[in-house]
């Protein structure tokens, strides 16, 4: 058995070998190649990297970078690092820290500006609506009559600025939002306060300068815009409860028309901005102050609107009034016959201020609605210009409607004329083809000989 073993091992071997032999004569002529010689680099690197190996436990300036500090481990970061890896970062540190305390600054002190605001004005939203702001629930009172006593709102707001979060909304940092329902006469009212830009100091920068060089760029003021919607005689269709008229109080109609009391500054823009004040012609009123006019469509509406509570508060806002506008009609000019549908509505607009005569205008404001349900009901005579304006309009809008419509007949008749001959052709062989062709080409050409003769 163990001379078999190595008789069969010893012929493996043997077959192994020729096998070897067979192989390596096959690469004879590498065989006598010179060895291949490492490049002087590699050479230099194997070098360093010997010396590197020799040298491993002990510290000498190969193992210094070329900032002359130690490679040590990746979490050592204090002996990899020096205060000068970190000075562009001690650069803008303190710029990011700045940008954020501004922004911090400028919102806080916005929500601190509308909180003034609402302190003196949404007592007297609480005693003209049933309700104020955005939670629904019903405020103390609805007041439609003076009232002496302060209201519970006015008692808790008195001597500070702390506005429950439900009654004004933040809706941006430089924009504050409130909102009030439940009047007679009124169906609800929107307010919005529009503040400097505090929180970014290059924005507020940019639209001051844009405003000086550009006509077009609007000089950044705070605003205040409020927008009450009537009822109009649509109590029922508006809303599902209306408080309690009366037995003896008129209906919430009356009569539409344009008309307003502006500043002479906002003038041209608001005429440009607005399709409603557009149809007004523009008059300077004796008994306001200098900087103001009206837009009106009627000398009887000026008669009827300008009350003397209303010249004195005019008088007392001073240039902070910059529209006290009453409207029947949309401030986007009307493309079709449904935009011309009256939606009569009363806004102010007015740079902020708290004083009293600010808040003495704005109270004008509130009971405005209530002056027009009983005295904007005028004669025939004094109407017919106006609903002549208005059916001059309805006529343009009607004109431009019937020319689209037609054009889209037109178009649609082309488009049927079209599909009937390419069916008719796809019908033909090639020569009846060719000779459909030609007649068209020959009746065309007879077409316009014909224009030219008429010509």
């Amino acid at each position: 058995m163990a001379e078999f073993l190595q008789r069969f091992l010893g012929g493996a071997k043997s077959s192994a070998s020729s096998v070897s032999a067979d192989i390596d004569s096959d690469f004879a002529d590498f065989a006598t190649a010179a060895s291949p010689v490492a490049p002087a680099h590699a050479a230099s690197h194997a070098a360093a990297a010997g010396a590197t190996a020799s040298a491993a436990t002990t510290f000498d300036t190969a193992h210094l970078s070329s900032a002359g500090r130690p490679y040590t481990k990746w979490y050592r970061v204090w002996e990899r690092t020096t205060l000068a890896d970190f000075y562009q970062e001690l650069v803008l540190l303190p710029i990011l820290v700045l940008v954020v305390l501004v922004n911090l600054w400028g919102s806080r002190a916005n929500r601190q500006r509308a909180k003034e605001w609402a302190a003196t004005h949404l007592p007297m939203l609480e005693s003209e609506f049933a309700s104020i702001g955005f939670s629904g629930k019903r405020s103390s009172k609805l007041g439609l009559k003076d009232e002496v006593e302060s209201s519970e709102l006015a008692k808790t707001l008195v001597g500070s600025t702390d506005v429950p979060d439900d009654m004004m909304r933040e809706k941006s940092k430089d924009t504050y939002i409130t909102y009030a329902t439940g009047r007679q006469n009124v169906a609800y009212l929107d307010i919005k306060l529009t503040l400097y830009p505090r929180y970014n100091p290059f924005k507020w920068f940019f639209e001051a300068a844009g405003s000086f060089f550009l006509d077009s760029m609007p000089m950044p003021v705070e605003r205040m815009e409020a927008i009450a919607y009537c009822f109009d005689g649509k109590e029922k269709a508006m809303v599902s409860h209306t408080p309690s008229q009366g037995s003896g109080s008129k209906e919430s109609t009356y009569d539409g028309f344009v008309w307003a009391v502006v500043h002479k500054d906002k003038m041209k823009q608001l005429r440009e901005e607005r399709y409603d004040l557009s149809l007004t012609t523009t008059k300077d009123h004796p008994k306001l102050p200098i900087w103001t006019t009206v837009m009106s469509e009627s000398a009887e509406v000026t008669d009827a609107l300008l009350t003397p509570e209303m010249i004195k508060a005019a008088t007392d806002a001073g240039e902070d009034l910059e529209a006290l506008i009453v409207s029947d009609q949309p401030m986007d000019a009307p493309k079709k016959l449904n935009d011309t549908i009256p939606k009569k509505r009363v806004s102010l607009s007015m740079r902020l201020n708290h004083s009293a005569p600010s808040t003495s205008l704005f109270a004008i404001f509130l009971r405005l609605p209530d002056h027009l349900v009983s005295t904007a009901h005028f004669r025939p005579e004094a109407m017919r210009k106006i609903k002549a304006t208005r059916e001059d309009e309805m006529r343009k809008i009607r004109k431009v409607d019937e020319d689209e419509k037609s054009e889209e007949r037109r178009n649609q008749s082309d488009k049927t004329k079209k599909e009937e001959r390419d069916r008719k052709l796809g019908n033909l062989s090639d020569v009846e083809q060719k000779k459909f062709l030609e007649k068209e080409r020959e009746k065309d050409l007879r077409k316009s000989q014909k224009k030219k003769s008429v010509r």
